[in-house]
């Protein structure tokens, strides 16, 4: 049994919907979306009542074990029905392999451009859940200079990239020049300077997605709305994310605005959350929703998301998706102004839908074939 609870490959999806089948030529390129970075293994611990205390032990009352780090955006836009290409360092040892096949044979995710990385062990996070925030602690090491992602990335409608301070990635530029749209986060700078200039490809990006506190550093302001106007000198889109106040998005190249709160649920797991959001977003710009419509949908897929153990494997597919629609509508006392909002989803949804929620990560990587 694996992490899908003995379900065969490919059977996550349930029912497939193609968000982008109305827009579909010969012409397109092979992907929707390419992305590139490295595959941790992510160890989960949920259910603690409190951070772990020095000198004590602490029992969580539940555990998940699924790929992490770049996965969990590429799982992400995979479920979400995106033909996605992934460029990835992997550890060449047993949770490699593990995670080579989750992404590969479970999630349909092109791997051609991955690679295996003699004798490089797989990095690995341990997080921890609890009142919902997290902790994690993170081992590894940098896969050897000579194994770069590809020199020429395969052609995509769009691409995912994760910003360094001060450091370029030159596939960027050259994926941006060629038409594909770019959408850009960045983790938090542990130099301290939060200089925009150190985002020295952040001009080739079609959307910067931080976080409130983030933006807010880059930009120099103590409002996140504020934020997000600042931003759109330096790139075409910003969208901020407020955490339980939800998001707000600015279209430089229109003026127009968009703020949705978010959804409340009670928090499972954070972990990967983030990379939800983003890949709600692409998939709703891809598919050339308006802007509060996207961010809308960002917003419900992180926070099915949250519901769930993991960051690859909480993501929510479509069947879920659907099974929360038709949930959320069955009240009778349910909010009209907030139904007529997701309404757009309702040509979407497939009519089969999964229960839900849906556990996905179980504790172990995978149980020994009985004899």
């Amino acid at each position: 049994m694996s992490a899908y609870d003995g379900e065969p490959p490919g059977a996550y999806h349930g029912a497939h919907v193609d968000p982008l089948a109305g827009l579909r030529t010969a012409d397109d390129p092979p992907w929707d979306v390419y992305l590139t970075g490295t595959v941790f293994l992510d160890i989960v611990f949920t259910g603690l009542d409190s951070a772990p205390e020095r000198g004590t032990e602490s029992w969580a009352r539940g555990m998940g074990s699924s790929p992490g780090g770049v996965a969990n955006m590429a799982t992400a836009l995979a479920r979400l029905g995106l033909r996605t290409s992934l460029a990835a360092a992997f550890g060449d040892d047993h949770y490699g392999e593990y995670c080579w096949d989750a992404l590969e044979q479970g999630e349909g995710i092109d791997l051609s451009a991955s690679r295996s990385v003699p004798g490089w062990h797989s990095p690995v996070t341990v997080s921890m859940a609890y009142e919902g925030e997290r902790a994690m602690v993170s081992h590894g090491h940098e896969p050897p200079p000579e194994e770069p992602a590809p020199d020429c990335p395969p052609r995509a409608r769009a691409a995912i990239a994760s910003l360094t301070p001060g450091r370029r990635a030159p596939w960027i530029a050259e994926v941006a020049s060629e038409g594909t749209l770019v959408f850009a986060d960045v983790g938090w700078d542990d130099t301290g300077r939060w200089d925009l200039a150190g985002l020295a490809d952040l001009g080739h990006c079609e959307a910067f997605l931080p976080n409130a506190e983030e933006a807010m550093r880059y930009t120099r302001t103590d409002c996140p709305r504020a934020a997000a106007h600042a931003l759109i000198d330096y790139v075409p889109l910003a969208v901020v994310t407020l955490g339980a106040q939800g998001a707000y998005a600015v279209d430089g190249r229109t003026g127009e605005t968009a703020e949705v709160p978010a959804i409340e649920v009670e928090a499972l797991d954070p972990t990967g959350a983030g990379d939800v959001f983003v890949a709600g977003f692409v998939t709703g710009t891809l598919a050339g929703w308006p802007l509060a419509d996207r961010v809308a949908f960002a917003g419900l897929t992180a926070a099915l998301s949250v519901q769930e153990f993991g960051g690859s494997l909480s993501a929510p597919g479509w069947a879920e998706i659907a099974a929360w629609w038709r949930r959320v509508r069955a009240y009778d006392e349910q909010d009209p102004g907030a139904l007529r909002r997701y309404a757009f989803l309702e040509a979407l949804l497939p009519e089969v839908a999964r229960p839900w929620p849906l556990r996905r990560a179980v504790p172990t990587i995978g149980f020994r074939a009985a004899r």
